[in-house]
């Protein structure tokens, strides 16, 4: 596989730069898959963070690639993390920005590898046992990055639109509209299916029940009442939510009062009548877990 080195990449999306070096096989690379090599530095509170610990519970990295847990709120102006500092500034000259998280690091360098969350966990699935089944098996690649713009598009940015203050009301319209499509085409792949690929957990069923999570803790909060129960009404959708929650891989990385935190500290929108329609219980399908050999 071919390796992409350690460089800072500006990103139009947050005031840090984003780093995209790559695990690869070939020793000559600078960053070869070792266990014991590579730290994660994340907060379940963060989406991205969320992704990064269930995929990482789903690979049972928990000895070889080991994670430090960050606070749900930065804990420094201007959005950073005091404990990431030391790494930013190791592998950016005179960096001054803030030290933003998730982060797989380099605990041989002291420096970040990655910043960047899907690569990330691309890399991290060639670190499971041998006889772990991949997130990212051979021959879905193309499903599961119809899942990943889909979630993106037609779920994150189309809630967003859809509960933004002020927005022009047939804006918000159109954007509930393209969101409920989004989450039609979804429950009808479900209707009947255990995942979203091939009859197997993917990387694609990490990206949507995240996405789901966020969906129901924190975009409801903006819409009104009749929004959510349409979204709600969705009820194959919501059953796999409930049946991914349920298994220690996912539930166990729910932090509700963190996502609560993280939300109320950045988000500036009006709250909507819809905050008050809890789709799932989503603390109680989270504590009634199988045993781990289900993960």
């Amino acid at each position: 596989m071919s390796i992409t080195p350690l460089a800072a990449v500006p990103s139009a999306r947050r005031a840090a730069p984003v780093f995209r070096g790559r695990i690869g096989r070939d020793p000559r690379s600078g960053h070869y898959a070792v266990p014991h090599r590579y730290r994660l530095h994340l907060s379940t509170a963060c989406p991205d963070g969320l992704r990064l610990a269930v995929g990482h519970s789903l690979l049972g990295l928990d000895t070889s690639c080991p994670v430090t847990l960050l606070p749900p709120v930065p804990d420094r102006p201007g959005g950073g993390h005091s404990a990431l500092r030391p790494l930013y500034e190791a592998s950016a000259h005179h960096y001054t920005g803030p030290a933003l998280a998730p982060v797989l690091s380099d605990d041989w360098s002291g420096r970040i590898v990655s910043t960047h969350t899907p690569d990330i966990l691309r890399d991290l699935d060639r670190f499971g046992p041998g006889d772990r089944a991949r997130l990212y098996p051979t021959g879905l690649e193309s499903v599961i990055e119809a899942v990943e713009r889909m979630c993106a598009e037609g779920i994150e940015e189309a809630a967003q639109r859809a509960g933004r203050a002020g927005a022009d009301p047939a804006e918000r319209a159109a954007a509930l509209d393209t969101l409920l499509d989004t989450l039609g085409r979804l429950e009808r792949r479900l209707s009947g299916e255990e995942y979203l690929a091939d009859d197997r957990l993917t990387a694609a069923d990490v990206e949507l029940w995240v996405t789901l999570v966020q969906l129901d803790t924190v975009h409801r909060c903006h819409l009104d009442a009749s929004a959510v129960h349409r979204i709600a009404d969705h009820r194959a959708l919501w059953a796999y939510a409930r049946r991914l929650a349920a298994r220690p891989a996912f539930g166990r990385h729910l932090d509700l009062d963190g996502i609560a935190r993280r939300h109320h500290g950045r988000c500036q929108g009006l709250e909507a009548a819809g905050a008050a329609v809890q789709i799932l219980d989503w603390a109680g399908h989270a504590a009634d877990t199988p045993d781990a050999s289900r993960r």
